[in-house]
């Protein structure tokens, strides 16, 4: 009965479409009058769910994503790798994935990344005679490995919620998969562009290497600085988040003087409007997550499914095939704070090691960012580009495809997401 009013109730919220924290409210408030708990639980756990220091580096990531896009680092990214990579056939979506990658070791969020590399490559690859969808595509899936690659605000809300997963060696771990994700999207890009022709006929200057690095030195060392102090221990995973944004307003209005005060004030705004819709979510779903455990809702859904599916290997698949399609209908942090009450039972019960399974788990997610119906940076994308998704399909085949074989080989070779962390001592 219980089990029957917290879910049914959640996912009615669903498909009315009320926003995601009230489905939440709604369906733990009604079990927890019906099971006889006092309503304070909701207040009491709402401030618990937020009120963990790890989660204080999502707002400071995402603002420190949102400085880095507008400072003008993006920009210089591209040019610096364009010179490395060259003029031919297909360079642009080349220079377009390992842009994607370079900011994604800043930003941690795929949408922000998907939308700045947009902003900057989208133009010059239509001029060259590049596909709007193929490029719309292509932009959004190369930015969704941003929340693979460290840092990730994925990574930090699956440690909080998976204690026994640190983000040090979350962040680890999801090295060796993002650059496989991105080395496994080279392929149909530029396959795909040989058979279009794709910048073949555009004759342009290529760019001065020594001068293109110099420009974007200050951007290529962010990365080294967070990770390089998150490995050294001068900081932790929140501090790290803190210094990208002091290190963001430094490039951004020392060096390059691209940001003013009043355009930092407008960045400090929206980074805050974004930071509180998520943290909102949080907090509610942490009710309905306590609700579940002390119910006993999800350890009962948990062991159901292990006794339905004895089978390792028809498990994953299972929860791969899940991730999959709840990637293509919700975002990320959404899908974590669904799912993970439900699933990290189940891993426990198989014996999968958890940093493993949170990568895996994020992998699943980035491909449902750019996969259709619903996915978000696939949205960012084709609206820069002016164009509806539809006309994307045919290119996001291919690029799921491929990033679909780069989580066949994580989890068939688990060591290449933990051979990395258990080098350097976190696990």
């Amino acid at each position: 009965m219980t089990t029957a009013v917290l879910l049914g109730l959640f996912l009615a919220a669903l498909i009315a479409g009320l926003p995601l924290a009230v489905g939440f409210g709604v369906a733990s408030v009604a079990v927890l009058a019906l099971a006889g708990f006092d309503q304070l639980a909701v207040p009491t756990n709402i401030y618990a769910g937020i009120a963990k220091y790890p989660l204080l580096a999502i707002p400071m990531f995402i603002l420190a994503g949102t400085i880095f896009e507008r400072s003008g680092v993006a920009e210089r990214l591209v040019r610096f790798v364009t010179a490395m990579v060259g003029e031919w056939t297909g360079s642009l979506a080349v220079v377009a994935i390992l842009v994607s990658m370079l900011l994604g070791g800043i930003s941690g969020s795929g949408p922000a990344d998907a939308a700045a590399v947009a902003t900057v490559m989208l133009p010059s690859m239509v001029k060259r005679g590049y596909d709007r969808g193929f490029s719309a595509g292509l932009i959004a899936a190369s930015g969704s490995t941003a929340i693979v690659i460290p840092p990730s605000v994925a990574f930090i809300l699956y440690s909080v919620m998976v204690p026994a997963a640190t983000v040090p060696a979350l962040f680890a771990a999801g090295l060796f998969p993002g650059l496989l994700a991105a080395a496994c999207l080279l392929v149909p890009a530029i396959l795909i562009s040989r058979r279009h022709g794709y910048g073949a006929h555009y004759k342009a200057e290529r760019p001065p290497l020594l001068k293109s690095l110099i420009d974007a030195v200050w951007g290529l060392l962010a990365p080294v600085i967070i990770l390089g102090g998150l490995r050294l221990g001068i900081f932790t995973p929140t501090e790290a988040a803190v210094v990208a944004v002091g290190y963001g307003i430094f490039v951004g209005m020392v060096i390059y003087r691209t940001l003013t005060f009043k355009a930092l004030f407008r960045l400090f705004v929206e980074a805050g409007e974004l930071s509180a819709v998520v943290l909102m979510i949080i907090g509610i779903a942490s009710v309905f997550a306590w609700a579940g455990n002390t119910l006993g809702v999800f350890d009962g859904a948990a062991k159901a499914l292990v006794d339905m599916h004895a089978n390792e290997w028809v498990m994953l698949l299972s929860i791969n095939v899940l991730l999959l399609v709840a990637g293509m209908f919700l975002d990320a942090i959404s899908i974590f704070l669904i799912l993970l009450p439900l699933l990290i039972p189940i891993a426990t019960a198989m014996g999968w090691d958890l940093v493993w399974f949170g990568v895996m788990m994020t992998i699943n997610l980035a491909i449902g960012q750019f996969t259709p119906p619903m996915a978000i940076s696939l949205m960012i994308t084709s609206r820069i580009a002016g164009i509806g998704m539809q006309e994307t399909v045919r290119t996001v085949l291919w690029l799921m495809l491929a990033m679909l074989s780069g989580l066949a080989l994580m989890i068939a070779f688990p060591q290449i997401a933990l051979w990395l962390p258990g080098r350097l001592g976190y696990l």
